[in-house]
């Protein structure tokens, strides 16, 4: 067991969706067939996927940019429609109630910062099996999205931490650079949205190709 005195960080916050909620491949579904509705030309999975971690109305701008301004609206609602009707279809990554439960065990505050709406997150944290868990969360909608670091920002207010003992976990870019904007230093996973050779610019101090690796490096290394 590692020693808790000589801990490299002490409040770890994770985006959510795929980073603990395997939640990619439908976001990106959902997404395409929400710019269909309105016209727009589908785009590429990889276009769908690249944009997840966005605040919504930004995500689908960029995913969609032959979609006039005036639609935005109407993009988003048929996001939200198709995104609520197969949320059921979804759930945390095998190995992320134990990680979470031993880091919560070793004393570490534990966050999510995520481009989900308070609505969306909220939604899911009613969960039984997640109540108690997280410390802190902060939504893009109730804040700022990333790569902006004001919700890191807030997190750390909020539990009176530092940069340099506060960790952003991610499967983004935008996650990444997130936690660089914020002085903070970040760990990458490679099973969610963006490749994980993006990754090096930010200089992630790792990258985990599975839960069970990130849950290995934290106990050694976080």
């Amino acid at each position: 067991m590692s020693n808790t005195n000589a801990r490299r960080f002490d409040l770890i916050c994770f985006d959510w969706d795929g980073t603990l909620f395997d939640s990619t491949a439908i976001i990106a579904g959902c997404i395409q067939q929400a710019v269909l509705d309105v016209g727009g030309a589908r785009p590429t999975r990889e276009q769908a996927a690249y944009v997840i971690g966005m605040a919504l109305t930004p995500a689908l701008a960029r995913a969609a940019p032959d979609v006039p301004p005036q639609k935005y609206a109407e993009l988003a609602a048929r996001y939200r429609h198709h995104y609520f009707a197969r949320q059921h279809e979804v759930s945390l990554f095998a190995g992320v109630l134990p990680m979470l439960a031993d880091l919560r065990a070793r004393g570490r505050l534990l966050a999510v910062a995520t481009g989900k709406s308070r609505r969306g997150l909220d939604d899911l944290l009613a969960a039984r099996e997640l109540h108690g868990l997280f410390d802190g969360t902060r939504t893009a909608d109730e804040t700022a999205g990333k790569p902006n670091p004001l919700m890191l920002h807030e997190l750390m207010a909020q539990f009176a931490v530092p940069p340099a003992r506060t960790l952003m976990i991610g499967d983004t870019t935008h996650d990444l650079e997130m936690a660089q904007n914020a002085g903070c230093a970040s760990v990458g996973v490679s099973y969610g949205a963006h490749p994980h050779e993006s990754f090096d610019a930010y200089r992630p101090l790792a990258v985990a190709h599975s839960v069970d690796e990130l849950h290995a490096w934290l106990i050694e290394h976080g």
